[in-house]
């Protein structure tokens, strides 16, 4: 089992930058790729990011590519992902998650979620 709890969302004007955190606590956090994900009202959850087990790997949809950044800090049990440039587009609840071993890109692959943390951006 494995808990996560996301932090650090909130409201940002347009072209500024949040950091997400996501602190992670049960089983072997390195054991597990981590993804963050968003769901906007209304709309299906979707990827944003990925990293594999040790950093090394990182992986971005399209729209956060150039802006986002996924990192992780295996000895705090702890993922990041670093928005900068944001845009009013971004505004969505941001969830991370848990893959045992390998990355994915969606949703059903991930096991464990946290709550989320709402990133609102104004235009």
């Amino acid at each position: 089992q494995v808990q996560l709890v996301e932090s650090g969302g909130g409201l940002v004007q347009a072209g500024g930058s949040l950091r997400l955190s996501c602190a992670a606590s049960g089983r072997s956090f390195s054991d597990y790729a981590m993804g963050w994900f968003r769901q906007a009202p209304g709309k299906e959850r979707e990827f944003v990011a990925a990293i594999n087990r040790s950093g090394g790997n990182t992986h971005y949809t399209d729209s956060a590519k150039g802006r986002f950044t996924i990192s992780r800090d295996n000895a705090k049990n702890t993922v990041y992902l670093q928005m900068n440039s944001l845009k009013p587009e971004d505004t969505a609840v941001y969830y991370c998650a848990a893959s045992y071993v390998v990355v994915h890109f969606t949703t059903r692959e991930y096991v464990y979620w946290g709550q989320g943390t709402q990133v609102t951006v104004s235009s």
